[in-house]
């Protein structure tokens, strides 16, 4: 018999609840950004164990690269020990993070990737569910167990978030000092009105959320060592005295409470998590700690981040940073590490790069501690040379440079280029701007936050000359990474009707502004010609984006001169790729061309496309190709006082893989219409004996020259790196021949050498 139609309903709505929560799963991975509501987090409840459970705690330790990784360590029977990876899975990883206190697993590392443990093995072939209360209650062996070796030491890694309402349990009082604090949060409270006004907060009481309760910490057993990794996880290089009279008299007034533990770090900790815990701490009878008072910490912010009053805050950020700068970075404080040696940039290989030689970096640069250590490459490989490999750092070294490295180590290549992410101050950016209307997170209308008759009101940004250098800056504000797009038009995101009116007008940026405010704009005198509403400014942003660089060496090889009768250039001509003076000329007179090739490297993270859709590309009957954007580099001669003496230009007919790195298959070929563009790990040549790859220098007299290529140079396409856009050689002509030397990337020597060279310094000097 057939089963009725009422009898298949609840199955039906069962299949579609199973595939909903499927289809929902593939995002998950994605987050939220700063500003989206996260979902509603589940109340931590300390898990109560049976008696017979064993008593372990566990602690994350080893060759890290965050503060919430590690080898995991369980501490059990007087002993720290370590897991076995046999038959370790995500399930497992799951109940390590969350007896630590942290919301979920993001994954796991089998054979020691974090370094091999010292004493006893104690969890070997663990089937956990990922629903355990404590490890302790996983399948396994039996405690202690194992026939592994410390190279299948297990390793995982933990999400950022804490378990709201997570409450430290320590079961093994005995042993308190070995184990890695856990709190569920910890800040800086300002306590004096004359520190609560400023961004940042740089002065306050030290404070740890813990069972959902903020709670001070007894300065009984504080050193200035703890204060120093405090500062360092708020985004601030170092820390100084404060007045503690006035402190003791306000802690007279208002009584605190207390923590139970004290704490002891060492000084260079990347994070609080990673310091001991210290004693519990002795509360007398009244709530007051035995002879002590609050934990204050006053910290040293790095200078682009000077505390300034809550609307006052105008300081672009500019880098002036000698031997070491960061590349690459879609936000302040991450990046690529280049350092300058022997007056040329180079990078670090990632060979043993650690949270603690990530962190001397950071600390070097004005911000705090190092969030991330990142290896491979991952924001984008360098050009030159590689400087450092194996560098190893005590962790108080004023430079980067000061550290140990192997100096015999070659063979790294690129692909290895190590990188930072650093703590920064929280300047209240991100409360000032928000992206209306779009289909996801990363995309919207843009709307600010202004002060309009002593209120604060949302209003929309004027998209008269926006353009990819603003759009950086807000997805830069909003920690959303780079621009994808810049949007003129915005009649498709319907945002906020309250936020309609027009509040920004005029803005232009460099690019490397942290705070749209801090572009330059009309200020309360608007102008906007369109109006606001359907042309409002709008960007979508993403967290990847290519990265053009030219080869020198390629143009310093294949240079030459050549006489080229006019009447074979009349393509060129059509295109403006001549100099002014041959509108004049006979058919059968020559013109003098300055040849070479470019082959452009794309070394970013993510594919470098004509912003131009096919749609809309232009067709050159007389090269017989598609235009698909309107200039992709410059070309220009300058005599060596900075005067431009000859220029000629390259419109992009046809972007596409020429060649790519070794394992990388090429994706764009622009033949039979086909797509354009060029791959990361992929470069685009353009040969010396195609139509306007030259410079037209008939009228030219002999001498010695700079030249200069400029690739993107109207910035259509958004890259993680404009400043290595630039090529500068040294020409030679003598009348007879042409040659080049000293050719370079733009930022690639140092700022002494660079200014030798006239011309443009990088390529966003160059904007609008």
């Amino acid at each position: 018999m057939l089963p009725s139609a009422t009898q298949c309903l609840p199955c039906c709505t069962l299949i579609l609840l199973v595939l909903l929560e499927l289809a929902l799963a593939q995002y998950e991975h994605l987050g939220y950004p700063p500003g989206y509501p996260d979902p509603e987090q589940e109340q931590y409840t300390v898990p109560e164990l049976a008696p017979d459970t064993p008593r372990i705690q566990l602690r994350l330790a080893g060759d890290k690269r965050k503060h919430n990784e590690g080898r995991v360590e369980v501490f059990y029977n007087g002993e720290w020990g370590t897991v076995c990876d046999d038959d370790f899975t995500i399930h497992a990883a799951q109940v390590v993070c969350r007896e630590l206190g942290y919301v979920e697993a993001i994954s796991w590392s089998p054979s020691s990737k974090y370094g091999k443990g010292d004493g006893p093995i104690w969890f070997d072939n663990l089937h956990c569910t990922g629903k355990e209360k404590t490890l302790a209650l996983c399948p396994s062996n039996g405690i202690g167990v194992s026939d592994c070796k410390h190279t299948e030491d297990v390793g995982v890694v933990c999400s950022d978030k804490r378990i709201p309402g997570f409450k430290f349990v320590n079961t093994l009082p005995n042993h308190v000092e070995n184990l890695d604090i856990q709190v569920e949060d910890v800040r800086i409270r300002a306590i004096l009105s004359s520190y609560r006004k400023r961004i940042p907060v740089t002065e306050g009481y030290v404070e740890v959320k813990d069972g959902g309760k903020w709670k001070q910490i007894c300065n009984t057993e504080w050193t200035q060592l703890s204060s120093r990794v405090i500062c360092g996880m708020f985004g601030f290089p170092g820390e100084r005295r404060y007045n503690a009279r006035v402190y003791k008299m306000f802690a007279r007034r208002r009584k605190p409470t207390y923590w139970d533990y004290s704490v002891n770090c060492t000084g260079n900790e990347a994070h609080l998590s990673s310091c001991k815990l210290g004693q519990a701490a002795s509360l007398k009878s009244n709530g007051t700690c035995g002879g002590g008072l609050p934990v204050v910490v006053s910290c040293v912010p790095g200078k682009a981040f000077a505390p300034t009053s809550m609307m006052g805050f105008r300081k672009a950020f500019r880098h002036e940073q000698p031997l070491v700068r960061l590349r690459g970075g879609a936000i302040v404080g991450e990046g690529r590490v280049e350092v300058l040696k022997n007056g040329e940039w180079g990078t670090i290989c990632d060979d043993n790069w650690s949270l603690l030689s990530a962190t001397v970096v950071c600390r070097e640069l004005g911000f705090g501690t190092a969030k991330e250590a990142l290896s491979g490459g991952r924001l984008g490989q360098g050009m030159g040379p590689v400087h450092m490999n194996e560098v190893e750092c005590s962790g108080f070294e004023k430079s980067i440079t000061e550290c140990y490295f192997n100096k015999e180590a070659l063979g790294c290549s690129h692909e290895e280029d190590a990188a930072v992410r650093c703590n920064v101050p929280a300047m209240g950016f991100q409360e000032s701007l928000r992206l209306s209307g779009g289909r996801n997170p990363y995309e919207g209308r843009v709307e600010v936050l202004v002060e309009r008759n002593g209120s604060l009101v949302w209003g929309t940004v004027c998209s008269d000359g926006w353009g990819t250098m603003e759009a950086m800056v807000v997805c830069r504000q909003l920690g959303l990474g780079f621009a994808s797009n810049a949007f003129q038009e915005t009649w498709y995101w319907p945002g906020e009707v309250s936020a309609d009116a027009v509040v920004m007008s005029g803005i232009r940026c460099s690019g490397t502004e942290m705070s749209l405010s801090h572009c330059l704009h009309h200020g309360a005198h608007l102008s906007c010609p369109k109006g606001g509403g359907r042309n409002a400014a709008g960007v979508s942003c993403s967290e990847t984006a290519p990265d053009l660089v030219l080869n020198p060496q390629v143009v310093e090889q294949t240079t030459y001169m050549e006489d080229r009768p006019m009447f074979m250039l009349q393509c060129a001509y059509e295109e403006n790729c001549l100099s002014s003076t041959s509108a004049q000329v006979p058919a059968n007179s020559y013109r003098r061309l300055l040849r070479f090739s470019s082959q452009i490297h794309n070394n970013g993270q993510s594919d470098f496309r004509p912003k131009a859709g096919r749609h809309s590309w232009v067709w050159h009957d007389c090269h017989r190709h598609y235009h698909s954007m309107e200039v992709f580099t410059l070309y220009d001669l300058f005599s060596l006082n900075g005067t431009k003496v000859a220029e000629g230009h390259k419109a992009s007919f046809c972007l596409e893989d020429s060649e790519c790195d070794e394992g990388i298959e090429k994706r764009y070929e622009c033949a039979n219409f086909g797509d354009q563009g060029i791959t990361v790990g992929c470069w685009d040549t353009y040969r010396h004996d195609i139509d306007c790859q030259w410079v037209d220098i008939t009228d030219l007299k002999p001498g010695d020259y700079i030249f200069q290529i400029v690739i993107n140079p109207n910035y259509e396409v958004p890259e993680s790196d404009y400043s290595n856009n630039i090529v500068k050689c040294r020409c030679r002509y003598d009348g007879h021949r042409v040659w080049m030397y000293s050719c370079h990337n733009g930022g690639s020597l140092s700022t002494e050498t660079e200014q030798t060279f006239p011309g443009l310094l990088n390529n966003q000097v160059t904007h609008r």
